[in-house]
């Protein structure tokens, strides 16, 4: 479903709604798959997977602020789809549409139907730039999903990549195992494996509800085939930001066998203010994980700094100076603080 009337006709929206969401849809892609469509609860106003693809006449509110690249990825192009933020590693932007639109992406001025994928000659020229720069120990291939482009072009860039000999991690950023599930063919698996490198996939999912049994059997087909997975998630306004949405999510990958990795704050990107957190309520969800959530459940919280100064962790504080010089006041999961190290 890419349009309003479609959406309204299999019943996600009302159809009064069409034409005000007609007009988002002018701005923003849409595209919500069947998988997604099959969890939505349209008697839900609140719904959270209706929340992450449904657009809103929100999106249209640009705030003060907010910004076409939030994170800065065009200050580091370096070549045709390259990104060289961090000295060992790149982004690849393989491909600038999704199975999928995000009402949150950081993105969303760049993706959409009609962008194209990398061109032979602009794939050629990325590939030089790697193989010319040889402190790239790690390719991160993204878009748009990478995942959306056919096996045969995925195992070419995975080719490609195998080729470099300093290139020794390929890692795919991904929501086609939740959004589009039976995708992810053993075909497509094998595709993404490389002799004497190691490959990576990272899932995007904020919610609980999107690891179906058909989405964590798409991981299993990745994790069982030998390629680990870890999970990325952004902070979301009423979709994710209470302790138990937010615990239900990670245990849901760690079933999955997907280790979380990063839990981003809310980026700057326009008309997306009402999915935003603030960094003090993302701390308190992330203080209230400590100690009642598994640590294999725990991601670092993270900012990625406007105009492409990198991601830091932006999490809690647990230690502080003491009033004695030779110690520190810990504060444990529990709100409770001790000396550390502890008097004799």
């Amino acid at each position: 479903m890419t349009r309003p009337a479609e959406l309204a006709a299999g019943g996600l929206v009302a159809p009064e709604r069409i034409a005000a969401l007609d007009a988002v849809a002018a701005r923003y892609a849409v595209a919500v798959t069947p998988a997604m469509a099959d969890l939505i609860d349209a008697a839900d106003p609140d719904d959270p997977i209706a929340r992450q693809f449904i657009p809103d006449p929100a999106e249209l509110d640009r705030r003060p602020g907010e910004i076409d690249d939030p994170i800065g990825d065009e200050p580091h192009a370096a070549a045709p789809g390259i990104v060289h933020r961090y000295p060992d590693r790149v982004l690849l932007k393989l491909v600038h549409v999704c199975a999928v639109y995000c009402r949150f992406c950081f993105r969303r001025e760049m993706v959409g139907p009609g962008a194209k994928m990398l061109t032979p000659d602009e794939m050629a020229a990325a590939l030089a730039y790697i193989r010319q720069t040889p402190a790239i120990w790690e390719v991160v291939i993204t878009g748009g999903d990478p995942l959306v482009v056919s096996p045969r072009r995925i195992a070419e860039a995975v080719a490609g990549l195998a080729a470099i000999d300093h290139v020794k991690v390929i890692r795919w950023h991904t929501r086609l195992p939740v959004v589009d599930p039976e995708r992810i063919t053993p075909t497509l698996v094998e595709a993404l494996k490389a002799e004497g490198k190691a490959s990576y996939v990272v899932l995007h999912a904020n919610h609980a509800r999107e690891l179906t049994p058909a989405a964590r059997a798409a991981c299993a087909r990745l994790v069982d085939a030998g390629i680990p997975m870890l999970s990325q998630s952004v902070l979301l306004k009423g979709i994710n930001d209470t302790p138990e949405a937010l615990a239900d999510l990670l245990r849901a990958l760690v079933e999955s066998r997907v280790k979380p990795y990063y839990l981003h704050h809310g980026d700057l990107a326009p008309g997306t203010s009402h999915l935003r957190t603030t960094i003090t309520e993302g701390q308190a969800l992330m203080r209230a994980l400590r100690g009642h959530v598994s640590g294999i459940c725990q991601p670092t919280y993270v900012l990625d700094i406007p105009g492409g100064h990198g991601k830091v962790p932006i999490g809690p504080g647990y230690l502080c100076e003491s009033l004695d010089p030779e110690s520190y006041d810990v504060t444990d999961y529990q709100g409770e603080t001790h000396l550390y190290p502890p008097k004799a």
